[in-house]
This record gives structure tokens, C-alpha cells and sequence, in this order.
């Protein structure tokens, strides 16, 4: 990929690395410091960043090859920095994180073949985006949640939100694996 000056120096690519940067802050709030309200505002800055990226970029007309495949790798880092955090932390099951490597190890199987096929990558669905979007504006909840009063509340909207993120990241694992295997460019 020949990527010139102008395509790596946007502004939607620097809310990307700002948004990278959030991940060992997040790790290091939640696991290091025990600091839940730190971690909080990191996670939901950075679900925040994640949509203003995108929203930014099509607005200044920066919309990138750089920022097309950061932007989604560091929406699958988020998600595995953050759902093995609350495993360690006893918040959600290992099965969740179990589910969530399993599809993204599997679309990276995918993705050899699209590229072997010299079919490209894949193109992020409105399907994928709702599965991120879930997923990133699950993990904050879950990390302030408890059994008690509000924080009862919060537990609810979490996992609502991580139900359907998880449902929607198996429905993904299916579509992408279902363009993977057509032998055209683009499907």
C-alpha cells in the first residue's frame, strides 16, 4: 500500500492514535490503579473517538486507507484489552472473551484467504459497525455495575448492550465469512 504524506497526517487518524493510546491507560486504571471511574471515562472516550473518527473524516474529506484499517484494528483491540479485563476481574464469563478471539482469529483466517484470492480486504458492513458499536458501549456499564441499587441498573444495560454485541459479532462472523468465500472483488 503506497500511502502519501497527506493520507497518514489527518485529523481522524491522530483521534485514531489517541484513541490506541486509551487501551494501556484503560489497563492501567482498571488493573493497575483499581481506579473503575477512571476506566470508565477512558472507555467511553474512547467509544466516543470511535465514532467521531469516522464522522470527522468524511466531514473534512480525509477519509483514508490508514485510517480505514486502524480504525477497525483498534476497535478489535479495545474489545480483547477490555473483555480480558473483566475476566480477570471476575465481571463477565470466559466465555464471552472466548467467543469474541474465536470470530475475530477466524475472520483473520478469512482475511488470508480474501488476500490469497487477490479479492482485498473487507470492506466494514453496517452489521460489523453495529456489533462494535454494542460492544464498546457495553463494557463501560459493566465496569461501574454491581448488584446493588444503580449500579443494578447498569448491570442490565451492560450485558443488554454485550447480548447483543456478542449476537451481532457471530452474525458478522457469518457475513464476512460468506463475502470471503465469493470469488469476486468487493463482494
Amino acid at each position: 500500500m503506497n500511502l502519501d504524506r497527506q493520507e497518514i497526517f489527518t485529523i481522524p487518524n491522530a483521534i485514531t492514535g489517541v484513541r490506541a493510546l486509551g487501551i494501556p491507560i484503560f489497563l492501567w486504571a482498571y488493573l493497575g490503579l483499581d481506579n473503575q471511574i477512571l476506566a470508565f471515562v477512558v472507555l467511553t472516550l474512547g467509544a466516543l473517538s470511535d465514532y467521531f473518527d469516522g464522522k470527522v473524516a468524511r466531514a473534512l474529506n480525509q477519509e483514508s486507507k490508514l485510517g480505514a484499517a486502524l480504525d477497525p484494528a483498534i476497535d478489535r483491540a479495545y474489545i480483547a484489552a477490555t473483555a480480558i479485563a473483566l475476566v480477570i476481574k471476575s465481571v463477565i464469563p470466559l466465555w464471552v472473551l472466548v467467543i469474541l478471539v474465536a470470530r475475530d482469529l477466524w475472520l483473520a483466517l478469512m482475511l488470508l484467504l480474501k488476500k490469497k484470492r487477490g479479492t482485498g480486504v473487507f470492506e466494514v458492513t453496517f452489521l460489523g459497525k453495529a456489533a462494535t458499536f454494542n460492544l464498546l458501549y457495553a463494557f463501560p456499564f459493566m465496569l461501574l455495575a454491581d448488584e446493588k441499587g444503580f449500579g443494578r441498573v447498569l448491570f442490565i444495560i451492560g450485558w443488554a448492550f454485550a447480548t447483543w454485541g456478542v449476537a451481532l459479532y457471530l452474525a458478522t462472523a457469518m457475513q464476512y465469512t460468506y463475502i470471503a468465500l465469493q470469488n469476486k472483488e468487493g463482494a
